[in-house]
């Protein structure tokens, strides 16, 4: 559909991203601490992070580019912008994380652009939409346009380690599927006919299938993950590998063990194919032929580990990572609305 062109530059920018950072790192990579490595790819506030080079605009990202030339996706940020309402959620491990609601009733605005949820009327159809690492929620604008005018509540949490949330280590979709249990009740308290859907990409396509396996509302209809990962392990193996030219033993064996020690996670821990195993909600699985960065075959590990009795494949012919719904929209949204039509009904 349209508003869908720039996934097709999004592709390459991640893996620029990491290999203009590394790259000042030197020969000294070799080197490298599980501190220094944890520091640069999950702790935003580290100065040697590429949070900070992204944010300094030395780096481009995958879901940090700003598209330009798109009439169709200018009309989803400007439309984004004028309509989001701050949401809160009370953090599992203190504090609170932040997101973005965009109702499909412009009646619920409130003067101060906070989120009225008692507002809210009974048995609405809601989609939590998750997006990418090195993102913020307004890169789905389209998605939550078109699900705006499709008559859905369209929830966007910031991940943690990005945008208002910027203050916590990155949860690589691990820590983050726990808080979409916050963000689904939140939802559901206000409204206990809700019916909700999950979608993410990339990084947030990990996050939905990381949180299928939880116990998850009834409420929690669907899942749809385009392109996410195996586990964090498996993704990091592969760019440590593409990106640094090492081995993840023992550079990622270190890194994992500060990140449990400073994060509560590690990389093997924290796997989208473990959760699968428990999945009962119906899912749909996207992923793009041509992907590399998340490679394609993970698509055939997560589809084959899912052990809901309804489960859905779409692969696009051509695709590279982000990219199915740019390279064949008719297919991908065809699909996508159809799934969301039968199980939103």
């Amino acid at each position: 559909m349209a508003g869908q062109d720039d996934r097709n530059r999004k592709g390459d920018g991640l893996a620029g991203a990491f290999t203009s950072a590394l790259s000042l790192l030197g020969a000294g990579v070799r080197v490298l601490s599980g501190s220094a490595l944890f520091d640069f790819a999950l702790n935003p506030s580290s100065s040697q992070s590429i949070m900070a080079r992204l944010g300094a605009g030395a780096a481009g990202g995958i879901d940090s580019f700003a598209p330009t030339g798109d009439p169709f996706r200018d009309e989803a940020r400007s439309w984004f912008e004028a309509s989001k309402q701050s949401v809160e959620l009370p953090a599992r491990d203190g504090g609170v994380l932040f997101g973005w609601l965009l109702p499909a009733d412009p009646v619920w605005a409130s003067p101060d652009r906070h989120a009225l949820w008692s507002d809210f009327g009974r048995g609405r159809r809601y989609g939590i939409f998750c997006h990418g690492y090195t993102g913020k929620p307004s890169d789905l604008c389209v998605e939550a346009y078109l699900a705006h005018k499709a008559g859905i509540n369209v929830l966007l949490p910031a991940a943690r380690g990005h945008e208002r949330n910027a203050d916590r280590y990155v949860g690589m979709g691990w820590l983050d599927s726990w808080d979409l249990l916050g963000w689904t009740g939140l939802i559901v308290t206000c409204d206990p006919d809700a019916k909700i859907a999950l979608y993410g990409v990339s990084m947030g396509g990990a996050e939905v299938m990381m949180a299928s396996g939880l116990d998850l509302p009834g409420n929690v209809r669907c899942i749809i993950e385009d392109c996410g990962y195996t586990s964090v392990w498996d993704e990091f193996s592969v760019q440590i590998g593409m990106q640094l030219h090492l081995p993840p033993i023992p550079f990622l064996s270190a890194a994992s063990a500060v990140c449990k020690r400073r994060a509560g996670y590690g990389f093997k821990e924290a796997s989208s194919v473990n959760r699968l195993r428990s999945a009962r909600v119906p899912m749909l699985f996207i992923h793009g032929t041509a992907d590399t960065f998340v490679p394609y075959e993970m698509l055939d590990k997560v589809f084959d580990a899912c052990a809901s009795p309804e489960k859905e494949r779409l692969s696009v012919e051509g695709a590279g990572h982000g990219m199915a719904s740019a390279t064949n929209p008719d297919a991908y949204w065809g699909r996508v609305s159809a799934f969301l039509g039968r199980h939103l009904a």
